[in-house]
């Protein structure tokens, strides 16, 4: 008889159940057998959020590529450029 599989939580709630699970690890109040458990359960949840993660960069890219944006710009970089003709004003 094989264990039935539970369903996959939200990356948020993926994300929490790790912390907990690791916090009861942490303090060795565990069986063998329930540390093995969280164990496995953790990884399961660790390549859930991995693949939740890859399938929403593939969504981004996508969009880049849909709007006809090869890259997308660096946050914060016109902020750099404005900075840059500043310094170069006062220098004057």
């Amino acid at each position: 008889m094989t264990k039935k599989q539970p369903k996959l939580p939200t990356l948020e709630e993926s994300l929490t159940e790790i912390t907990q699970l690791i916090d009861k690890m942490e303090h060795g109040e565990l069986t063998l057998e329930q540390s093995l458990d969280n164990f496995e359960r953790g990884i399961t949840l660790i390549k859930h959020c991995q693949k939740i993660l890859e399938e929403a960069e593939q969504k981004v890219q996508i969009l880049i590529q849909n709007n006809n944006q090869e890259e997308l710009a660096v946050y914060g970089d016109d902020d750099k450029e404005e900075g840059f003709e500043n310094n170069e004003a006062n220098e004057d």
